[in-house]
């Protein structure tokens, strides 16, 4: 009964570590309903600039809409909030998904990370301008199907630089700017004038001439004012590259047809922030976790070094979560290798099977939960989706054997483990306590002598 009491302990208290995690990042989407306004405030302009249209809307709305900030300087909070935004409108079926862009720019690499996950989304997909799309933020901008302006809004200057705002060297960054015009004009096919557009806000080289007029010069970098950008050329006449022009976020959602009910903001907080420094530690995380657990299972009772795995794996789970790469089936097939692993240590020790698949289970959900799988998308067990997972994995296994090697040699010489086991045995016999002197002189009799044991000798 004390071992199944035990036990039972034990895997409550792995379920509540575990999931702690996933709770609170889930706590940070927050899903709300957006408000219809008094009008739809979408002005989209006609070909006389200053003559403003409200763009036709449909009562009746349905659509499934996921809304994700791209806010501030890009950089890895950003494209985390993005890569599990995309996952979960894939897994939603979300219909629309709405880039709420206010940005400067930022990190090229993470620019293209950006750029190839939303690749994967296969509904439409939409930017809405509100305030600056700058650099970095054209580039995104421009892989969406339409792009939606505030009112002030203003895009381009997309010229790539060092992050310290230096020129790169020319060479290089001439292959940088015929890799991104090559992507843009990939991106653009059969939305107008786009390709063109974005490639004058790359390429300071690069002119700009529809028909006969010229909008931009050689020897300058182009940027359009929300006006600028809906304002229409060629024929038949269309907009140079804004789709339109909404008052608000709100505005535009009814656009769209958005159902209000099922419009889901996404929101950027501490947990983003974290899972970056979380990612970045994933190997030592593994090794201390991994060399918790193990001292562990090697001392009696359950106490601080069961909790400290607990609590070290759980922050692999959280970050990775957080990051956009896994759900919560890794969770669960880890609890389950747990499971396994606790049913043999306690009801059947001995028979391997058991341990050897739980330790199996939980080494392969920690892999799973690192491993940029995609929703509806076939498992391709390729070097460039587990590499990573598998080297952080190995690290991890490295740092644990290290340390519990160093442990062995040192901890038994020192006032902890003094502590933690008993070292000196206390005199009489428990199985002979309350026993006839008779008896126990009959049992002292039998110490050292020869038996067969009469079942198995577990654990073996």
């Amino acid at each position: 009964m004390s071992v199944s009491i035990r036990l039972l302990r034990v895997l409550a208290f792995a379920l509540h570590i575990l999931c702690l995690g996933v709770v609170v990042a889930r706590g940070d989407v927050a899903v709300q309903a957006a408000a219809p306004s008094a009008s739809n405030g979408v002005v989209p302009e006609a070909q006389s600039q200053p003559e403003k249209v409200l763009a036709e809307v449909t009562t009746g709305a349905s659509l499934r809409v996921v809304v994700i900030p791209i806010r501030e300087q890009i950089s890895k909070p950003i494209l985390y909030i993005v890569r599990r935004g995309l996952k979960e409108a894939i897994d939603q079926k979300a219909d629309v998904v709405v880039l709420d862009m206010k940005t400067p720019g930022g990190a090229l690499d993470v620019t293209f990370e950006i750029m190839e996950a939303l690749d994967r989304f296969p509904g439409k997909m939409v930017t809405y301008v509100d305030n600056e799309a700058i650099s970095a933020g054209a580039f995104i901008a421009a892989m969406t199907d339409e792009i939606w302006f505030a009112p002030g809004g203003v895009i381009g200057a997309a010229a790539p630089v060092l992050s310290t705002g230096g020129e790169i060297d020319e060479s290089m960054k001439q292959k940088i700017v015929s890799y991104l015009r090559a992507r843009v004009r990939a991106a653009s096919e059969g939305k107008g004038y786009r390709g063109e557009v974005i490639s004058a806000m790359i390429d300071a080289n690069y002119e700009l001439k529809v028909g006969d007029t010229v909008l931009k010069p050689k020897g300058e970098l182009l940027s359009l004012t929300a006006s600028e950008a809906f304002k229409s050329y060629g024929e038949p006449p269309q907009p140079l590259l804004a789709a339109g022009i909404a008052e608000n976020k709100e505005a535009l959602l009814t656009t769209l047809k958005a159902d209000p009910s099922r419009i889901q903001n996404l929101t950027i907080t501490w947990s983003e922030n974290a899972a970056v420094i979380l990612t970045n530690l994933a190997p030592v995380l593994l090794g201390l976790g991994l060399l918790a657990a193990f001292v562990e299972f090697k001392t009696p009772g359950f106490g601080i070094f069961g909790i400290a795995a607990g609590v070290l794996l759980s922050a692999v789970f959280f970050g990775h979560y957080v990051a956009g790469f896994s759900g919560h089936e890794p969770i669960l097939v880890f609890l389950l290798g747990l499971a396994a692993l606790l049913i043999e240590l306690f009801f059947f020790p001995g028979i391997v099977v058991l341990a050897l698949s739980g330790v199996i289970l939980m080494l392969g959900a920690l892999v799973w939960s690192m491993a940029d799988l995609w929703p509806n998308e076939p498992i391709e067990f390729s070097g460039q989706i587990f590499f990573t997972p598998l080297l952080n994995l190995g690290a991890g296994l490295i740092i644990a054997g290290v340390l519990a090697v160093l442990l062995a040699r040192f901890l038994p010489k020192s006032w902890i483990w003094d502590r933690m086991v008993l070292t000196t045995s206390i005199a009489g016999h428990a199985q002979s306590s309350g026993s006839t002197p008779e008896l126990i002189q009959t049992e002292v009799s039998l110490i050292g002598a020869h038996g067969v044991a009469a079942t198995a000798l577990y654990p073996s």
